[in-house]
């Protein structure tokens, strides 16, 4: 099992900037991608940005391309999302989740995910 836990969300005006972490701990895997994702109110949970844990490739969403940018941490074990410019359209409740293998964007693909953290902008 793969335990994560985010932190880092909060009520900020738009064009402010947020930082949420992921801290993951338990199954380790050769090759793992770590995927954040968010669901607002009454819409589905969509796919933001994904990085593989070893080699570091990533990709974003078209909505947040150019303002939100994913790492990770290896050393400390912890994943991150720097949210900048935010917007009202960003508000929602924002998951971390992880897979074994390769980067895929789909959130059926995601084995484990944390309990979600809320961001909510106001405009």
């Amino acid at each position: 099992q793969v335990q994560l836990v985010e932190s880092g969300g909060g009520l900020v005006q738009a064009g402010d900037s947020l930082r949420l972490s992921c801290a993951r701990s338990g199954r380790t895997f050769i090759t793992s991608t770590m995927g954040w994702f968010r669901q607002a109110p009454g819409k589905e949970r969509e796919f933001v940005a994904a990085i593989t844990w070893r080699a570091g490739t990533l990709t974003y969403a078209d909505s947040v391309k150019g303002r939100f940018t994913i790492s990770r941490d290896s050393t400390k074990n912890t994943g991150y999302l720097q949210m900048n410019s935010l917007k009202p359209e960003d508000t929602a409740v924002y998951y971390c989740a992880v897979k074994p293998g390769a980067l895929v964007t789909s959130r059926r693909e995601y084995d484990y995910w944390g309990q979600g953290t809320q961001v909510t902008v106001s405009s």
